[in-house]
């Protein structure tokens, strides 16, 4: 009887894991298919175009002038550092196959002695840890935000480098790789939604708050010095998130043209949400404002957007504007946490959101890719809020270690004294602009 049920949960966690990252439907094909890694390979482009230029480029535009060349390096060099660790160990941690359901072994280390092919594509191996070494970078870079203006550039890097190690590569190898949140619950997450998103949230409201907030905060108005560089780098995450998401389909097919659709109509909506929702608060609808709802709407649509029909694509960014903004007031007015650039409320929560909402939407009767068999929607939802649920302690859990460990050697923050100055010249000894 034991076996019987081991059996059943092992098929319905295989039908399940088909349509999320890193495994494709159907059997593994025995040659690359050189149309799928020519797909792969544009939307590894895609995804390193979304960090440098696109995250440099919005988070630079949302600082004050005296620390924009600060955060334009803290993220070149977060992704810089994380790209290394992942050919190192990273990608091994994550999809190593030999190991556990906790993490990965080390038959991929420094990426040697690859197989020719991913396991279920018609990818080379090498072309699927590409891409995946490009969602490695980009995660810890997206916690940059919530620190900016005061967080100690060696400290920054030493977390961030721990950090994916000990937090992505863990939470990518549950879900992705294998590991226990697929196999014995059912997790799926398309993209990112938990994977990324809701580690690197988690984890950023864990570190503004250990970090402390910024001088003047809350009392002090501390605006964006060049919301069009914002609207840009707004721009680019957009198209860049075509390669997120698109590429997550491990084909160049009808599977990534939907993905793209989605990601696009969620982008839309949210977008005009966030704005109408400005303009009946606040009385005007703005730039940053149109930048920050596409952003949300297109991480909360990141963990189902293979996997649900393009009008629950609308629901999903709407869902991301009407949760989201409220988010940022409470993060910062009631928990007094300067998380600055709300890595927590856009990308955290919406993250969290749309994994949850996805277990509802995959259904066949809202358009959706369908749930394994035997599976029900109210036992998909549980999967997904297990999978939230886990993910988002370990990442609050292994964040607060971290930092405080990487504290003892590297003071997390600047004096007064430079944070008064600017990052820009304290910190790098330059400045971005010559009068501000």
């Amino acid at each position: 009887m034991r076996l019987a049920r081991f059996a059943a949960v092992a098929a319905t966690a295989a039908a399940l894991l088909l349509p999320a990252l890193g495994h494709a439907q159907g059997a593994a094909p025995k040659a690359a298919d050189s149309g799928d890694g020519a797909w792969i390979l544009v939307a590894s482009a895609l995804v390193l175009l979304m960090t440098m230029p696109g995250l440099t480029l919005f988070y630079g535009g949302l600082v004050r002038a005296k620390n924009f060349l600060a955060v334009m390096v803290q993220v070149g060099a977060i992704a810089a550092v994380a790209s290394l660790l992942w050919v190192l160990v990273g990608y091994t941690m994550a999809f190593g196959t030999v190991g556990s359901g906790w993490i990965g072994g080390l038959n991929l280390a420094m990426l040697a002695n690859l197989p020719k092919l991913h396991a279920g594509t018609a990818l080379s191996e090498n072309t699927f840890a590409l891409y995946q070494l490009c969602f490695a970078a980009i995660t810890p870079a997206l916690m940059a935000g919530a620190w900016v203006d005061r967080a100690r550039f060696g400290w920054v890097v030493g977390f961030c480098a721990l950090w994916g190690l000990a937090v992505y590569a863990p939470a990518a190898h549950w879900i992705w790789g294998g590991g226990w949140l697929a196999t014995r619950f059912g997790t799926v997450d398309f993209a990112g939604g938990i994977v990324v998103h809701t580690t690197a949230g988690v984890s950023a409201l864990v570190a503004a708050w250990l970090v402390g907030p910024r001088l003047g905060f809350p009392r002090s108005l501390m605006l964006p010095h060049a919301p069009s560089l914002t609207m840009t780098g707004a721009a680019l995450l957009w198209v860049g998130w075509f390669g997120f998401n698109g590429g997550s389909a491990l084909a160049a097919g009808a599977g990534a043209a939907g993905a793209i659709l989605n990601t696009h109509i969620a982008a839309c909506v949210a977008a005009l949400a966030w704005i109408g929702i400005e303009n009946v608060k606040v009385g005007k609808p703005t730039s940053v404002g149109f930048a920050t709802g596409a952003v949300a709407g297109l991480a909360t649509v990141t963990p189902a957007a293979g996997m649900i029909a393009p009008g629950a694509a609308a629901l999903f960014g709407l869902a991301a504007a009407l949760v989201c903004f409220p988010m940022i007031q409470v993060v910062k007015q009631k928990w007094k946490i300067d998380d600055s650039l709300d890595v927590f409320a856009v990308h955290g929560l919406g993250g969290i959101t749309g994994s949850l909402l996805a277990g509802l939407f995959m259904a066949p009767a809202l358009g959706g890719s369908g749930y394994a068999a035997g599976q029900t929607m109210g036992g998909q939802v549980l999967a997904q809020a297990v999978g939230v649920g886990a993910v988002a302690l370990w990442s609050a859990l292994a964040s607060l270690v971290l930092a405080k460990a990487v504290a003892m050697a590297i003071p997390m923050r600047v004096s007064e004294d430079e944070e008064r100055e600017g990052l820009d010249l304290a910190s790098h000894g330059e400045r971005a602009w010559e009068f501000e």
